[in-house]
């Protein structure tokens, strides 16, 4: 799969240049404008990348995992990113210099991730599809801003894009090392985003669609579960050590799925107050108040009531509008060499439009042909996205999902491609 043996020199001679020229763009781009990638303040540790920073320092020297808790202990995060932080401060020290070579980290990164893009669609469907993807991948400026940014999406799309890697060789070696390789990614990216975690379903799924046997089926459940146990561990004895209960993941899913509930990020109707006096003051400020628990609470409480008096509301809220909310927009929050959002907004709905195009050719040709690498790639972006449905669902984490959409894009292209060459040649060889 990652052996390009059979792809023409030219492809790879072009594949190379597109991946140098994305190194060298994207390395220029985080060295010149630096903190101009900030979304917060070092001083007011007012936004996710400046306390990632702040979390890695307080690991590096007090070795203990803080999150908006002063320096106690937090499970408000997983630990990948203070990991990784102060894993670079321990080489270049605690100023600018972790910082940089953190942002280079991306770079290089975002450089393999056109490599990875280009090794899926190729494997898929064929190196010009491959090479469509890349270039898609290459001029796709949000890119260019993620690897600028202090926050874990370009770490865990590059994880993502080789559980897909390896879960397309799985699905077709059926043997147990690569399933192991994609239990031991799946946990990987946990510890970066949590909701990877049920990932394994999708693969669950595939097995029943491609008519595996039922001893292989448990055979390969036992070994992703048992490795990523095996990894877990660690996370859940520091857990029940410090908090003394059992905490899979995080302990801060109330706040997400509270904003989440509110549509538009407007406080429900007064008829829900009315039902509810507990919340003093019957406004947006009153749900937000208590603990973790008592906001997953408030959000199951407006849910109930939406569905209840609102259904049609609420329905068109907990679909359309949050697709809408993790794809419509580009997650392009500072600029990038000074390009406007607007023609990259722009520029970004026209690919998500090619992409849906080829996500429902895919989805054709997957039902007709019963082609699992094809559902593998539609039921993985569907997990991905119906796995934000209850949480607050904005462009910074549909983003990683993107790949996928650009590769069902090249798919798309590629095919018209095809067609149109072969309609020139129809043309020609009639009289």
């Amino acid at each position: 799969m990652f052996n390009l043996s059979k792809v023409s020199k030219p492809i790879k001679s072009t594949l190379l240049v597109i991946i140098v020229l994305v190194f060298a763009i994207s390395a220029a781009s985080v060295l010149i404008y630096g903190d101009h990638f900030l979304l917060g303040s070092y001083e007011k540790l007012n936004n996710d990348d400046v306390k990632y920073v702040n979390s890695a320092k307080i690991l590096l020297n007090k070795h203990t995992l803080a999150y908006n808790s002063g320096e106690s202990p937090s499970s408000f995060i997983m630990p990948g990113m203070p990991f990784v932080l102060s894993g670079l401060m321990l080489i270049f020290g605690q100023g600018e210099a972790a910082v940089i070579a953190f942002r280079l980290l991306q770079v290089l990164l975002q450089a393999f991730s056109v490599y990875l893009i280009f090794v899926i669609a190729n494997y898929m469907f064929n190196s010009r599809a491959a090479l469509i993807a890349s270039i898609a991948t290459a001029l796709y400026l949000p890119d260019y801003f993620s690897s600028g940014a202090i926050l874990s999406e370009t770490i865990f799309r590059t994880i993502f894009i080789l559980l897909i890697c390896f879960s397309l060789l799985a699905l077709k070696s059926n043997q147990t090392k690569h399933y192991v390789i994609v239990a031991v990614l799946v946990v990987l990216g946990c510890y970066f985003k949590p909701h990877t975690g049920l990932f394994p379903v999708v693969l669950f799924v595939l097995w029943l669609f491609n008519k595996v046997s039922w001893k292989t089926i448990v055979k390969h459940t036992a070994v992703i579960s048992v490795t990523m146990i095996l990894l877990l561990c660690p996370w859940w004895i520091r857990n029940y050590v410090t908090f003394d209960q059992f905490i899979p993941f995080t302990k801060s899913a109330g706040n997400p799925m509270l904003l989440g509930a509110l549509i538009n990020n407007n406080a429900p109707a007064k008829p829900f107050f009315d039902a509810h006096p507990e919340y003093v003051g019957a406004d947006r400020a009153s749900l937000f108040v208590g603990s973790d628990d008592a906001m997953a609470e408030t959000a199951q409480k407006i849910m109930k009531y939406g569905f209840t008096y609102q259904p049609m509301d609420y329905l068109n809220w907990y679909t359309i509008e949050k697709i809408k909310g993790l794809y419509l927009g580009p997650y392009y929050w500072r600029t990038v060499f000074d390009i406007p959002l607007a023609l990259v907004y722009t520029t970004h709905v026209v690919a998500m439009a090619i992409g849906s195009i080829g996500l429902l050719f895919m989805l054709i040709s997957a039902i007709r042909k019963r082609n699992i690498p094809y559902m593998l790639l539609l039921f993985t972006l569907a997990y991905f996205t119906v796995i934000y449905v209850p949480f607050v669902a904005f462009s910074r984490y549909g983003y990683p999902n993107l790949f996928l959409i650009f590769i069902a894009g090249a798919f798309f292209v590629d095919r018209l491609i095809s067609n149109l060459k072969h309609n020139r040649l129809e043309a020609i060889a009639k009289p």
